[in-house]
């Protein structure tokens, strides 16, 4: 028998079976009650949905039934039902801690939306407890590659694998969506990261007449004014992972020597005759695939072919908003230890604001987020204005949102799913299958 998502308490048994009729139409499980104190059995520190109560009922009352439940649970969104003269009273109930109240007569989607907005409001909940409770790094992998989603769990999975061999990996990703940390756990789960370096070479950051220089180093004597030898940034990386970042930006009149610095795994310091051995593991990043610049004659085609026997594309912040909640809990720990500063709570409102976002700028962007609300300056945050996208493509990109985060809170049960989302089962199939989700991602 699956939990209801309501829980409805009227003595008026033509409201209460009208009430449970237009909820269960909306896609609820409703359990009504006609009694207060029955009702009160059915409700625990789990319970993961909404109770709708009437205020003046015979026994116990409306707002004692809110004081029973709030001694259950505080977190507990109670919508309270109010005629028109009662309105103090509802009043009352809000000071007290329930949700919202209604007054009667009121319109159907007014109850469902409210209803809505509270069952999102205690899934939050719940789910930051369960953060709270369980956000703890347990290995360098888990450390470095964030996030509990199918994608990520796929990710650590071929990470783990890659690492166990010296092959050179190529990753492609957005800007913001972790390439660094990716490398940096390929190295430390290898046999380099027991003894040898991680260098990055940021090669957007070199200037072009300089590139050369700063990669190999010189020799002295190499050019008038070289009166010192100096070790280049490859050099630096012997026996342990170079990190190529964004090696599209080489000039192709460098590709070919870092193809051969690839291909021997040795560099030539200009002014110098004899090669240094480098012994070591290159793995190259991207912010988006290199082909085109192949095609558009950019790119040196066995340059490409060199460095990435094994790509591994990194997914963007959007494509797994199930992990939005974890991320943010941690960032903001991250942060407040960082600053020196208390630990901010976090509210269910704003993890359902943090998922209504785009998050162009992917895990970088939602660690600045938590940054500024750490330091309490979320004021400051960019408004999303999703420029260049459409109304629908804008619809879409949230529906599916809050799809994937309620099939990761039920744990991938379709049922539960389509339940607390208010929409049938074929319903609920078809939008999956539109936004291309599979319930095996989601389930543990």
């Amino acid at each position: 028998m699956s939990e209801p998502d309501i829980i409805l308490v009227d003595d008026d048994e033509d409201i209460r079976l009208s009430l449970s009729q237009t909820l269960e139409l909306a896609g609820h499980d409703v359990l009504a009650f006609a009694r207060a104190d029955r009702a009160i059995e059915r409700i625990g520190p789990d319970f993961g949905g909404v109770v709708v109560s009437d205020i003046k009922m015979p026994g116990m009352d409306g707002l004692q039934f809110l004081d029973a439940i709030l001694d259950i649970d505080m977190a507990i969104p109670v919508v309270m039902i109010t005629g028109h003269g009662d309105i103090p009273l509802a009043v009352e109930a809000l000071g007290k801690g329930a949700f919202d109240f209604i007054e009667k007569p009121f319109a159907k989607d007014r109850l469902t939306s409210t209803i809505e907005r509270g069952i999102d409001h205690r899934r939050m909940t719940l789910e930051l407890r369960d953060l709270r409770e369980t956000t703890t790094v347990d290995s360098p992998l888990d450390s470095l590659i964030l996030g509990n989603s199918a994608p990520i769990a796929e990710l650590r999975r071929k990470v783990a694998t890659i690492a166990e061999s010296t092959i050179d990996v190529l990753i492609v990703g957005a800007t913001g969506t972790g390439k660094e940390h990716v490398a940096r756990a390929i190295h430390h789960m290898s046999g380099q990261g027991r003894e040898g370096p991680f260098v990055t070479v940021n090669l957007t950051a070199l200037p072009e007449s300089q590139i050369e220089i700063e990669l190999f180093g010189y020799v002295a004597g190499a050019f008038p004014g070289a009166a010192r030898s100096r070790i280049g940034r490859l050099e630096h990386g012997r026996g342990g992972t170079i990190f190529l970042d964004e090696i599209g930006s080489v000039p192709l009149s460098l590709q070919a020597k870092l193809l051969r610095v690839i291909e021997d795994r040795a560099i030539v310091p200009l002014g110098a005759s004899d090669p240094v051995p480098l012994e070591a593991r290159f793995v190259a990043s991207s912010r988006s695939p290199l082909e085109p610049l192949v095609a558009a004659g950019e790119f040196r085609d066995d340059l490409l072919y060199r460095i990435n026997p094994v790509t591994i594309h990194l997914p963007a912040l959007a494509d797994r908003p199930e992990d939005l909640p974890r991320l943010f809990q941690r960032f903001v720990t991250d942060a407040a230890r960082r600053f020196k500063k208390p630990e901010p709570a976090i509210t269910p409102e704003r993890l359902i604001e943090l998922g209504h976002r785009t998050w162009a700028g992917n895990m970088r962007e939602l660690r600045n987020a938590a940054e500024l609300f750490v330091l309490g300056l979320e004021s400051e945050m960019p408004i999303e204005t999703a420029a260049g996208q459409t109304l629908p493509e804008r619809m879409d990109r949230i529906e599916r949102g809050i799809i994937a985060a309620t099939l990761a809170a039920q744990n991938g049960s379709l049922k539960a799913t389509y339940e607390v989302l208010g929409l049938s089962r074929k319903t609920l199939y078809d939008k999956m299958q539109k936004h291309g989700l599979r319930r095996e991602e989601f389930s543990s």
